[in-house]
């Protein structure tokens, strides 16, 4: 038996931040867009004739699948492709086909998928308004049948909110990426790698492990009105567990990589340390727990500010020479002397 997400209830922006957000911790917040005009269409057909008021005619993304995934977006075996197909469709002809999908007994998978608010149905916010996720939030829309997103994480804090339907979130923490078997890092489904495990039929012999991360997993089953909060880095599973569901998400990151991607940094990591002998790769790992991660706390501390140097509280002057310098070390790096991509 999965551990339970802890549930809020009667959630205001100011309990959100002084109560639920410093916690870390994946939350439930029943009721809290209940009162949407969105929530209270009831049935698809008035959600779908609602959210079309507010088309603006820009295309949308949209995934199908056969039958036969079950209403799984995943890899094909050989892991050269996709088992679904993605293209561009407007929103009107999009909601269409799930609407003639809802009396089929074994429908194709259909997904509008992170189709942006503002792009394809602005007005939309200012009858359904969400103050807790902040002005810097980016909202999306999610609409689709019975549906399972393989396990994946983001690079942001989420604010989920069930419109229509029903949602059924799994979650793990970050530190569980050892035992959930992340996929192609380069090859992706939407973006982000996935757990290469099913949920659901869990192969217990090719992934061991994963025996691990299920004992810290927690669930959350979220009706119509209910909001889940996802945080940063935390694997989330979704099940849509409806003949048709739709989510709104917001999405936001209040600490943003001054470098861009810190995907950027992993591979700097990969090329220069990964496959250095062991005794040097554990030096490294020190040296990053140190300085990086700050184990030991403020690693320069017992240094005078002035001679605390690039590796102590850095000036805007100082970060800026920083990125210089790895600018240029990274443009001394010719295929010749690396050895990539020769």
């Amino acid at each position: 038996m999965l551990k339970k997400v802890a549930e809020w209830h009667d959630i205001n922006p100011v309990k959100f931040r002084a109560e639920v957000y410093p916690l870390g911790q994946p939350a439930i917040l029943r009721g809290v867009v209940r009162h949407w005009p969105a929530v209270a269409t009831k049935s698809p057909k008035a959600f779908c004739d609602y959210v079309r008021r507010f088309d603006s005619g820009r295309p949308v993304g949209l995934l199908t699948a056969p039958p036969g995934v079950e209403g799984q977006f995943f890899y094909r075996e050989d892991m050269r492709g996709f088992n679904f197909e993605r293209r561009k469709a407007g929103l009107g002809p999009a909601l269409a086909e799930l609407l003639a999908l809802l009396d089929v007994a074994d429908p194709p998978a259909t997904y509008i998928e992170s189709a942006l608010v503002a792009d394809c149905v602005p007005d939309f916010p200012a009858e359904n308004s969400f103050a807790l996720a902040g002005p810097s939030a980016v909202a999306r829309i999610w609409i689709g049948n019975r549906l399972r997103t393989q396990t994946h994480y983001d690079l942001y804090d989420n604010l989920a909110c069930v419109v229509a339907g029903r949602r059924r979130f799994t979650l793990f923490p970050p530190d569980q990426i050892e035992n959930l078997y992340m996929g192609p890092f380069e090859f992706t489904l939407s973006g982000t790698p996935v757990s290469m495990v099913s949920l659901e039929q869990p192969d217990f012999e090719r992934f061991p492990r994963f025996r691990q991360a299920l004992e810290t997993a927690q669930t959350a089953e979220l009706e119509p009105g209910d909001a889940i909060y996802v945080p940063y880095f935390w694997w989330h599973h979704v099940q849509s567990l409806e003949r048709f569901n739709a989510l709104v998400s917001y999405w936001w990151n209040e600490t943003p990589s001054q470098l861009g991607s810190l995907y950027n940094c992993l591979l700097h990591g990969v090329l220069a340390i990964r496959d250095l002998p062991e005794n040097q790769r554990m030096a490294w790992r020190a040296v990053f727990d140190y300085f990086v991660f700050k184990t030991a706390g403020e690693p320069m501390e017992h240094l005078p500010p002035h001679a605390q140097g690039a590796l102590g509280s850095m000036s805007p002057e100082q970060r800026t020479t920083m990125k210089k310098v790895l600018l240029h070390g990274l443009q001394q790096i010719t295929p010749a002397k690396s050895g990539i991509y020769v």
